[in-house]
């Protein structure tokens, strides 16, 4: 990840209510929230959910998918694993005896 992808991130989740969604999103897994379900559970109102969500989009961070009448929001996983690598590249001068827990692999739903 370049750093302007990394700080493009970070911000982007440096607001309460974009944290609380993308949190939300990835404690979700790979099936993700429909919109109206994620409005419900930060309790915020239909247009200040689309602004911060566009913002998680613009920064890769979130990705959604129309499906019929619903718009279903997910964690883009390898976007967040790649910021997480960023962060912690260099995590004790570079050895391995401090190795960051293992990736977060979204479980494809089987089909």
């Amino acid at each position: 990840m370049e750093s302007i992808a990394a700080l493009a991130a970070l911000s982007a989740m440096g607001h309460e209510t974009r944290l609380a969604a993308f949190r939300a999103l990835v404690q979700a897994g790979h099936d993700g929230l429909p919109v109206g379900e994620l409005r419900e559970q930060l309790d915020i109102p239909p247009a200040t959910l689309s602004a911060h969500l566009n913002i998680l989009r613009a920064a890769a961070l979130v990705h959604d998918r129309r499906e019929g009448r619903v718009i279903r929001v997910r964690a883009n996983y390898p976007q967040m694993n790649a910021l997480i690598d960023y962060l912690t590249e260099n995590c004790c001068g570079g050895t391995t005896s401090c190795s960051p827990t293992q990736p977060c692999a979204s479980q494809e739903p089987s089909r």
